[in-house]
């Protein structure tokens, strides 16, 4: 069995050391296999033009922030995926990275840019690709690019048992598009999302909490409250996700006639 989980929670914006002392002080007691974090969990979301992004942004290669959860990561001896904004020179991304015992091990930048992302940050520029950890084969998005059917089905078909999803979600779709997405694809998917508010010049934006855990076939293993903090943690077995066959003669990917697709 494989231990999964999510940390739902309010995060300030603009204030990386607090968000980053929360996780810490808050996972210093969780015990699991991994464990997955909002988007832009260290900085906040709603920025107002790419300076200020950039202003928030880390550089994984230098950054005291992302190496405390990476120190966190080794004394627990677990992977995390971690939202922030990644710094390159003078571009920003909506990035996740897949923090394991030994550090950094994979970083993904958001390929599908929701509303004014596009204003902010830099299209993501790295492939889909699935990680291995403990025999256990993942693969990362984050939020927006659940609306495109593509993202999952690429990272299914390269052999991932389970989607990590960070996200900030103020739309109220989601949650239950990952059930279709699960269906389509068996495979399990853990979308960690926030909750709270964030009042800013240019607006506010309330985002939808519901963090929750699917598995293949589309089964609820646990949905969090919409306003809610909240720690979810349970025990998985990936190789139920290893099963294509949603009835006894159709295979999910076998059956696929991509001749008629184009």
């Amino acid at each position: 069995m494989f231990r999964v989980g999510y940390y739902q929670f309010r995060l300030l914006f603009g204030k990386p050391e607090q968000n980053c002392k929360k996780i810490i002080t808050v996972l210093d007691s969780v015990e699991s296999d991994l464990l997955v974090l909002p988007e832009l969990a260290l900085s906040g979301y709603y920025f107002a033009n790419k300076e200020e992004a950039l202003h928030f942004s880390e550089d994984p290669n230098n950054s005291k922030n992302i190496d405390s959860i990476c120190e966190l990561a080794a004394k627990k001896n677990m992977h995390l995926v971690l939202g922030f904004v990644e710094r390159q020179q003078n571009n920003c991304f909506n990035s996740a990275a897949l923090i394991g015992p030994n550090g950094i091990e994979h970083i993904y930048r958001k390929i599908h840019l929701f509303n004014e992302e596009k204003f902010i940050f830099a299209e993501g520029d790295i492939p889909f690709k699935v990680n291995t950890i403990n025999g256990v084969k993942l693969g990362l998005i984050v939020c927006f690019d659940w609306v495109f059917p593509e993202t999952i089905r690429m990272l299914a078909m390269q052999g991932a048992q389970v989607i990590c999803q960070p996200a900030n979600l103020v739309l109220t779709y989601c949650q239950q598009t990952m059930i279709a997405r699960s269906i389509e694809n068996r495979v399990f998917i853990i979308t960690c999302n926030r909750y709270g508010q964030e009042i800013r010049p240019q607006g506010a934006l309330k985002f939808t909490g519901r963090s929750q855990i699917v598995a293949p076939g589309g089964n609820i293993l646990h949905r969090s409250a919409a306003q809610r903090e909240a720690i979810y943690l349970c025990d998985i077995d990936p190789k139920d996700a290893n099963n294509k066959f949603i009835t006894k003669y159709n295979h999910l990917f076998n059956d696929r006639r991509v001749e008629f697709y184009k």
